[in-house]
C-alpha cells in the first residue's frame, strides 16, 4: 500500500486563506556577499570518494566528482582536513598546516582541485584548526626537546602539576574525548611522555582538551597567533574562499586555569535546559570555552581576510548557547557565519522549532548577519537516523549515547522534510555529503573498524563518529558502491546504502537527490536565502505546523498526524513526500504527516 493510500481520507478542517502575516525577519537589501544566502557543501574528504583505489578518498576523488556537486546546485564546498597528520583523529591533528597529507595526494591535486571547482562556479572553503595541532607537528616536537619554561614550550600550555611531588594534573579539566585533559611528560629537554620507566622522572604536564595527540596552543602567545596568520595568508594566496574554524570557541582559556565542577563530553558541554530564546542549552560552557579573548583573534584574521578580493569568509564551529552569544561571532568585524547547531539539536516539535528559528534570526539580526542553518555534519549522527528514533537516545549536540536501530523509513521521511523546511529559510544552509541521497547513520558497525578516539578513550561509552563518515555510495552496482575503482572502503557501508545510490536517483522523480536539486533551483530563482520570514497567521498558534512566508513562496511543514490542507488554487513547487487530494470531496491539496511543501497560494 502507497503512503498516499495509507492515509485516510476523512474529512478536515477546511483550508485557512493566507491572510495578514507577522514579520520575523525582513530580506536582505542590495547585492550582498555571497557567503549570505549560500548552500554550501561539506565534503569530509576521506569518505567522499576515493580515486586511486586505497579505500580512503581523497583530493583527486573530490575533483572527479564535482559534476555531482555542479548538478545538484550548490554554491560552495567546504572541506574537511586533508593537512599532514598522523590521522590520528581524522586528520584534525595537524603536523603540517601548509602541506597535504599524501594519504589524500598533494598540493598539485589541490590546485588542480581548486582550479576545477572554480571553473564551475564552486567556491571552496578549507577548515583550519588552531585549537591544538599533532603531537607530531614540529612545534610540539621543539617543545618536548626543550627545558621548563622556554619559548618552545610557551607555545603551548605546559604547567606543573599539583600535589607533593607534581603528581597530579595542573587542574581537573576532563578531555571532550573522554579521560583527563593533562598528560605528563618526563622532566627536561628531551622529555617524552611519562611511561612509568625505570629512571624516569616526571616532570610537566600539557594540556590537551581532545586527545592527548592533540596538545593545546596557548593563544596568548604573540608567536602562534602571528603563525596562524601567515597559515590563512598561504591558503588565500592559492585562492580559497574562506575557512571553516574548528573548536572557534575554544581557543583562549581562563586565566589561571581554574577547576571547574562542569563536565565536558562529546556532548560539548552541559544540559541546562531549554532556555526561553528556543535553543537547546547543550552549549559549551566553563573556563575553557566562549572567553572574551576569541574575539580579539577573529577581528585580527577578518583584517587578514579583508586584504584579498572576493569576499573571503569566516565560518565558525562554535557550540554557544545562548544564541545571543553566539551571534557575537558574527559581529561585523569578526566571523561572516556561525553555525546554528541549536537549530541541529532541536527536537522535531513544531513549537520549539518555530522558537528556535525566530530566536536564530532575531539575534543574527541584531548584528547584521545572515543565520547558517545545518541539520548534520561529521561530527552529529545524521539527521535521517536522529529523526528515526522512537526515544531520544541523543546527547544534547546530537550524538548517540549508544547505538539504537532507527526507523528509517520514518527517519528518511521526516529528514527529507526537515531538510525542505530548513532550504526555505532565509540565510545560508550546509549540507552534509550524502544527505542529498538521504544516507542514514551506520548503527552497526563493528568495534574493530571504528577509528574514531572518542570510541577508545570513553571505552565504548560512546559511540562516536565512525557511524556518519561512512563512504559514499555512487554506483548501486559497482565494487565499493563506485567510491573508488575496487571494493575497498576504509569503513564498511551498510547494505541499506545500495538502494540509496546516487546513480540509482539521478532523474528518479520522488528521490532525495532530485528533491534536494529542485529545492536548490527554486530557492536561486526565488532568492530564498536572501529573503524573509513572516509567519503565517492562520497556522501561528498550532502544535503540528510550521508556516511561513518567504517571499512569494510559502513554506509549509505538517508535523502533525493529520493532514493538512492547501488553500484553494495552492501551486505545489517542491514537496518532501507525495501529497494527495480526495478529488471526489474537492480538490484541494492535502500535506501528509511529517511532510513539508513549497507552495504559491
Amino acid at each position: 500500500m502507497s503512503r498516499i493510500d495509507s492515509i485516510p481520507a476523512a474529512e478536515v478542517d477546511s483550508a485557512p486563506a493566507l491572510t495578514a502575516t507577522r514579520l520575523v525577519h525582513a530580506a536582505h537589501e542590495g547585492p550582498g556577499e555571497w557567503w549570505r544566502d549560500a548552500v554550501i557543501y561539506q565534503v569530509y574528504p576521506r569518505s567522499f570518494a576515493d580515486g586511486n583505489g586505497d579505500g580512503i578518498g581523497d583530493l583527486p576523488g573530490v575533483t572527479a566528482r564535482l559534476p555531482h556537486l555542479k548538478a545538484l546546485g550548490i554554491d560552495a564546498v567546504w572541506l574537511s582536513p586533508f593537512y599532514r597528520s598522523p590521522q590520528k583523529d581524522a586528520g584534525y591533528d595537524v603536523s603540517d598546516y601548509r602541506d597535504v597529507d599524501p594519504l589524500f595526494g598533494t598540493l598539485a591535486d589541490f590546485d588542480e582541485m581548486l582550479a576545477a571547482a572554480h571553473e564551475m562556479g564552486i567556491r571552496v572553503i578549507v577548515d583550519v584548526v588552531p585549537n591544538h595541532t599533532s603531537d607530531q607537528h614540529a612545534w610540539f616536537q621543539e617543545a618536548l626537546a626543550a627545558p621548563e619554561g622556554s619559548p618552545e614550550r610557551a607555545r603551548y600550555l605546559f604547567r606543573e602539576g599539583k600535589g607533593e611531588n607534581g603528581e597530579l594534573p595542573p587542574n581537573n579539566w576532563q578531555s571532550i574525548f573522554g579521560g583527563p585533559a593533562w598528560t605528563r611528560v618526563t622532566a627536561g629537554a628531551g622529555a617524552h611522555v611519562v611511561t612509568g620507566a625505570e629512571g624516569e622522572v616526571p616532570g610537566q604536564w600539557y594540556l590537551h582538551m581532545f586527545d592527548s595527540t592533540q596538545p593545546d596552543l596557548d593563544w596568548n602567545n604573540p608567536e602562534v597567533r602571528a603563525e596562524f596568520e601567515d597559515v590563512l595568508r598561504f591558503w588565500l594566496d592559492k585562492g580559497v574562499d574562506g575557512f571553516r574554524i574548528d573548536v572557534a570557541h575554544g581557543m583562549v582559556k581562563q586565566d589561571g586555569l581554574p577547576d571547574w565542577d562542569g563536565s565536558v563530553s562529546m556532548v560539548d558541554g552541559t544540559d541546562a535546559g531549554a532556555p526561553e530564546d528556543g535553543s537547546t542549552g547543550a552549549g559549551n560552557s566553563g573556563p575553557m570555552f566562549d572567553q572574551e579573548g576569541v574575539h580579539d583573534i577573529y577581528r585580527a584574521w577578518h583584517k587578514v581576510l579583508a586584504e584579498y578580493d572576493g569576499d573571503r569568509a569566516l565560518v565558525a564551529e562554535a557550540w554557544v548557547e545562548p544564541l545571543s552569544r553566539l551571534a557575537r561571532y558574527v559581529r561585523p568585524d569578526e566571523m561572516h557565519q556561525a553555525f546554528n547547531f541549536s537549530f541541529l539539536t532541536t527536537a522535531w516539535d513544531a513549537a520549539p522549532l518555530r522558537a528556535v528559528v525566530a530566536a536564530s534570526l532575531h539575534a543574527s539580526d541584531e548584528v547584521g548577519a545572515p543565520t547558517t542553518w545545518v541539520l548534520s555534519n561529521h561530527d552529529v549522527v545524521r539527521h535521517p537516523s536522529r529523526l528515526g528514533l522512537a526515544e531520544p537516545g541523543l546527547r544534547p549536540n546530537g550524538i548517540f549515547a549508544h547505538e539504537p536501530q532507527p526507523d528509517e523509513e520514518l527517519g528518511l521521511r521526516r529528514a527529507r522534510a526537515a531538510s525542505l523546511l530548513m532550504l526555505g529559510l532565509p540565510g545560508s544552509s550546509y549540507l552534509y555529503q550524502g544527505e542529498e541521497l538521504g544516507l542514514p547513520e551506520h548503527t552497526s558497525l563493528p568495534n574493530d573498524v571504528r577509528e574514531d578516539p572518542a570510541f577508545f578513550r570513553t571505552e565504548g561509552a560512546e559511540a562516536g563518529r565512525d557511524g556518519c563518515r561512512v563512504p559514499i555510495p555512487w554506483s548501486a552496482e559497482a565494487p565499493g558502491l563506485g567510491f573508488g575503482a575496487t571494493d575497498k572502503t576504509w569503513l564498511p557501508q551498510p547494505e541499506s546504502y545500495k538502494a540509496l545510490a546516487a546513480d540509482a536517483q539521478y532523474g528518479v522523480a520522488g528521490s532525495t537527490f532530485e528533491m534536494y536539486k529542485a529545492a536548490l533551483e527554486i530557492r536561486k530563482a526565488e532568492h530564498l536565502g536572501a529573503g524573509s520570514l513572516a509567519w503565517v497567521d492562520a497556522y501561528a498558534d498550532s502544535s503540528d505546523v510550521i508556516a511561513f512566508r518567504n517571499g512569494d513562496v510559502v513554506v509549509l511543514a505538517n508535523l502533525g498526524s493529520e493532514p493538512v490542507v492547501l488553500p484553494h488554487g495552492a501551486q505545489v513547487l517542491v514537496e518532501s513526500g507525495p501529497t494527495f487530494s480526495d478529488r471526489s470531496v474537492d480538490p484541494q491539496v492535502r500535506v501528509p504527516s511529517d511532510t513539508t511543501v513549497w507552495f504559491r497560494a
